[in-house]
C-alpha cells in the first residue's frame, strides 16, 4: 500500500509541475452540484461512445493532457473577468495606481452597484523584511576545521531542526559553504541560503529568513546554534551562521491619513483591493492614489486579457496541428464559433487574423466605448465570451475526441450501457506517460 501510494504521489506531482506550473484559481473549486453535473455529463459521454482503439503513443497522450489543460486555462481566464454568469462576464472592475514603484494593487471586491468605490492615498516610509544571517568570509583554502562530523541547529517557527553534514579531507572552505547552502535550501523551513563573493577570492554562506515582518517586537525569525547539537560543535562559528546582518521588520505607512504596520508587504484592505507594497516614498508627503478603473476603462481592459488569454490558446492548438488531425479539427470549430461574432467583434476593435488570432484596434475599441451604443455593441463580445466557456467545458469533459483513434464497434442502439471506458483511458494515459 505504501509502494502505491508513492507512485500516486510521484504521478500527481509530474501532473502538477508539468502540465500546471500555473497557480490554482478559485475557479478550479466546485460545487457538489457542478461535481454532480459533470458526472452525469461523463455518464451519458460514455453511454453513446462506441469503442475505439486509440494511439497510445508518447505525443499522443502528451497531446490530450495538454489540450485539457490549456482548455481549462482559458476558461479560467475568462471566469477571472467578472464569473461565469452569462451577464456578469466581463464585468471584472479593474484598479490602477498612480505610482506603480511604490504600490500595486489588485481588485477583489464583489461588483460595486456603482463606481463611486472608494480610493485611497498611501505613502510608504518601510517595507517589511526579512531576516539576514552573513557568515563570515573565508579564503577558498581548506578549513581550519579538522574532518568530523558535524552539526547545528536553527530554531524557526518554535520548531528545531538539525543539520548535520561531514568534512571531508581535500575539502575547501567555498566547497563547504556550497553544499550547506543546499543543505538548508531544500529542506524547505522557511529559509534561503546562498554563497556570496567579496572579489577577492573569499566567500560567504549567507542565510534568508523567506518570511518578512516581526511578531511581539521580536527582530529574530530564526537563530542558528550549536551548543546543544548532537555532532561536534563549532561550525557556526567558524562560518559565522549566529551573525545576525539585518533584523525583521514590519512595514510602516500611511493610509488615508492614518499610521499603519504590517508584517507583510502584500494585505488587503476592507477586502476591496489587494495591496502589494513595492518601494518608499522619496520625500514625507509623497503618496500613490489607488482605486477603481471607470466602467469602460475596466471593460476595454477586460477584453484585452480576453484576446490574449484566446490567443494563447489558438498558438497552443496550432503548435499541434502538422502531428494530430484533432488539432486541425479543434481549430477549425473554434473558427466556426469565431465566424458567428466576426462583424460584431469588428465593430468594437477585435479583429481575426489570418492565422485565427485576435488583433486589437485600439482606436476602434475606444471608439466604441465612447459611443451611445456601447452597451449593445459590447453584448456580442461577451455572447463570444460565453460560447468560448461552453467550448472550454466541452473539450475539458472529453479531450479525447480530438485523439487519433480508430472505431472498432458501435454499441448496440437502445441497448447500450454506461461505461467509464473514455475517462479511463484518459486517466489511463496520464499514468502511462508518467511511467
Amino acid at each position: 500500500m505504501a509502494y502505491n501510494n508513492a507512485i500516486l504521489s510521484n504521478v500527481y506531482n509530474y501532473y502538477m509541475t508539468t502540465y500546471t506550473p500555473k497557480t490554482s484559481t478559485r475557479y478550479d473549486t466546485h460545487k457538489k452540484s457542478e461535481l454532480r453535473n459533470i458526472y452525469n455529463s461523463i455518464v451519458k459521454l460514455n453511454k453513446e461512445s462506441p469503442l475505439y482503439k486509440l494511439d497510445t503513443s508518447k505525443a499522443s497522450k502528451s497531446f490530450a493532457v495538454g489540450i485539457k489543460e490549456d482548455a481549462r486555462e482559458l476558461r479560467n481566464v475568462i471566469a477571472s473577468l467578472g464569473g461565469l454568469d452569462e451577464e456578469k462576464i466581463l464585468n471584472k472592475k479593474s484598479s490602477f495606481s498612480s505610482n506603480e514603484d511604490i504600490v500595486s494593487v489588485n481588485y477583489i471586491g464583489g461588483s460595486p452597484e456603482d463606481s463611486g468605490s472608494p480610493s485611497y492615498d498611501i505613502e510608504v516610509h518601510s517595507l517589511a523584511a526579512g531576516q539576514i544571517n552573513m557568515g563570515v568570509f573565508l579564503p577558498d583554502t581548506k578549513p581550519a576545521l579538522p574532518p568530523d562530523t558535524y552539526s547545528f541547529d536553527v530554531m524557526i517557527n518554535d520548531l528545531n531542526y538539525e543539520f548535520q553534514f561531514n568534512i571531508r579531507e581535500g575539502e575547501s572552505n567555498k566547497d563547504i559553504q556550497s553544499r550547506l547552502a543546499k543543505l538548508v535550501s531544500t529542506a524547505e523551513i522557511g529559509l534561503q541560503a546562498d554563497v556570496i563573493e567579496d572579489g577577492k577570492g573569499n566567500s560567504a554562506l549567507r542565510l534568508r529568513s523567506l518570511a518578512e515582518g516581526t511578531k511581539n517586537n521580536d527582530p529574530s525569525l530564526f537563530v542558528v546554534s550549536d551548543e546543544y547539537t548532537s555532532k561536534q560543535r563549532g561550525s557556526v562559528d567558524y562560518f559565522g551562521l549566529d551573525y545576525l546582518a539585518r533584523p525583521a521588520s514590519n512595514a510602516e505607512f500611511i493610509l488615508n491619513g492614518e499610521k499603519h504596520t504590517s508584517t507583510s508587504n502584500r494585505f488587503t484592505i476592507d477586502k476591496l483591493f489587494d495591496v502589494t507594497l513595492k518601494g518608499i516614498s522619496s520625500m514625507e508627503g509623497d503618496s500613490a492614489t489607488f482605486g477603481l478603473k471607470t466602467d469602460m476603462e475596466s471593460l476595454t481592459e477586460n477584453i484585452s486579457s480576453l484576446a490574449h488569454g484566446y490567443n494563447r490558446f489558438i498558438v497552443s492548438m496550432a503548435s499541434y496541428r502538422d502531428n494530430f488531425t484533432g488539432s486541425q479539427r479543434l481549430l477549425k470549430e473554434m473558427n466556426g464559433i469565431a465566424n458567428l461574432y466576426r462583424s460584431e467583434l469588428d465593430i468594437v476593435g477585435l479583429q481575426f487574423q489570418e492565422n485565427g488570432t485576435l488583433e486589437i484596434n485600439k482606436n476602434s475599441l475606444e471608439h466604441a466605448a465612447l459611443s451611445e451604443y456601447a452597451k449593445e455593441d459590447f453584448a456580442s463580445v461577451r455572447d463570444f465570451a460565453n460560447s468560448l466557456v461552453r467550448k472550454m467545458d466541452q473539450i475539458s469533459l472529453n479531450p479525447m475526441d480530438y485523439v487519433d483513434k480508430t472505431i472498432v464497434a458501435y454499441k448496440n442502439p437502445g441497448k447500450n450501457y454506461p461505461t467509464p471506458y473514455i475517462t479511463s483511458a484518459f486517466s489511463g494515459m496520464l499514468f502511462n506517460y508518467y511511467c
